[in-house]
């Protein structure tokens, strides 16, 4: 077994490892340098798995999610308060050298690096991978960007909405007829942040074989593309356009939501057997003995006929009477719940997912570990609050850091961009 002093060059992991780990990354550092969505998500990830991330920001405005209100929640805006659980703030103008060789003094003894700025951005700092690794040839470095760093289009500015434009999923979104719908949450960013993930924690696993750490490559396009699955291999077999079918399926069929009586019920029926156990829990017999929905292949070329009969059906009762029938016959339904209906949900709230405290809901990750999930009371940093404890670590004196915190409460003059 490698030993741990090579993954990392101090003897901290190897006491953490001697100890009962309640997290797996408990002993592993993160330098953040990531703001929007897709990069704060993946640190607040691995802030759930145990790590130490700290956020480096901009003195005087910090991460622009911070401002992204109303609400606002004891002068936080709820935008961060989701995406930064758990982690340390310093704030840092990255613009000057002295905030630069405090970044390498914190990469010498970190693990992951993770960075969302412009592509080119960080080697004007010398803050890039290859400057970094010449530090700590174990670190594993983590870029997430709109497009990447190469190709035609790496210089563009990138945000969701655009990568889920132009991925091909919005134009299957929404109904036949009618314009094209995002996702009510960032899928673009979301994608990015999970891949982002599991690519450092792919590095990680390698590192500990090879004692070498790797640099990760993550774009919004390229990770949201990557989620056409069935609907890529539909073009690419067929040359075809996929449809848009609104809460239809493309491909099975009743897999949909049904108008009731006073809402929408999901009804996912993915077998024929699912099927006759729905005609028969309906009692609509002329439908389980009728040869065009006798299999799936047939009710999807006769979706029209069929789902006109369906509709009518549940047109008659309340969806808790459907839901009720159809879950005790084994059919897959569900409702389509509100945000409200989720808190309340006793399967999300038996797992432990919703949490309560004080009167306060949170969502907590969604990652068991020996039946124990990562807490959702952690709270997001207040802007540059770890800024002096960080920096004396780093063998500062209390004027020098205290110096570097000053920063945090004044906005710098002139552009406070870094890009």
């Amino acid at each position: 077994m490698v030993s741990l002093t090579v993954i990392r060059g101090t003897n901290q992991m190897v006491r953490a490892r001697d100890k009962p780990m309640a997290l797996p990354l408990v002993g592993l550092r993160v330098v953040d340098l990531t703001k929007d969505f897709a990069g704060p998500f993946c640190t607040m990830i691995l802030a759930d798995l145990g790590a130490e991330v700290i956020k480096v920001e901009k003195p005087g405005l910090g991460d622009e999610t911070r401002a992204w209100g109303p609400p606002f929640v004891r002068g936080q805006s709820c935008y961060f308060l989701s995406l930064n659980r758990g982690k340390k703030s310093v704030a840092l103008d990255l613009r000057t050298r002295e905030a630069q060789k405090v970044i390498r003094e914190l990469v010498v003894d970190s693990d992951f690096f993770v960075e969302s700025f412009q592509p080119g951005t960080l080697s004007k700092m010398h803050l890039d991978y290859r400057s970094l690794r010449r530090l700590n040839k174990a670190l594993v470095y983590c870029s997430i960007s709109g497009f990447g760093q190469t190709g035609p289009y790496k210089n563009r500015p990138g945000y969701d909405l655009t990568a889920f434009a132009m991925s091909g999923i919005m134009s299957t979104t929404g109904e036949r007829g009618r314009p094209p719908i995002r996702v009510s949450v960032p899928v673009a960013d979301i994608a990015a942040g999970h891949y982002a993930t599991t690519g450092i924690l792919a590095a990680l696993a390698r590192r500990l074989v090879t004692g070498t750490g790797d640099y990760v490559d993550v774009s919004l396009l390229d990770s949201i593309v990557s989620w056409l699955t069935y609907n890529a291999t539909y073009f690419f077999t067929t040359g075809k356009q996929p449809d848009r079918f609104g809460s239809a399926h493309p491909s099975i069929v009743p897999y949909q939501a049904f108008k009731c009586q006073d809402d929408y019920l999901i009804v996912a029926v993915g077998n024929d057997k699912q099927w006759q156990s729905l005609c028969k829990t309906l009692e609509l017999h002329r439908l389980s003995e009728d040869r065009r929905f006798s299999t799936n292949p047939m009710r999807v070329r006769n979706r029209n006929a069929l789902v006109l009969t369906l509709s009518k059906m549940f047109r008659q009762q309340r969806v808790v009477y459907w839901h009720k029938l159809l879950t005790g016959h084994g059919i897959p339904s569900a409702p389509v719940y509100t945000i409200r209906s989720v808190t309340k949900d006793k399967q999300l709230l038996s797992r432990g997912l919703i949490q309560r405290d004080r009167g306060t809901l949170r969502l907590a990750s969604p990652l068991l570990f020996s039946a124990r999930r990562p807490a959702a009371f952690l709270t997001a940093p207040e802007l540059g609050e770890h800024t002096i404890p960080v920096l004396r670590k780093l063998g500062y004196s209390q004027k020098e850091a205290s110096r570097f915190a000053l920063a945090t409460s004044v906005e710098t003059r002139g552009s406070n961009k870094w890009e």
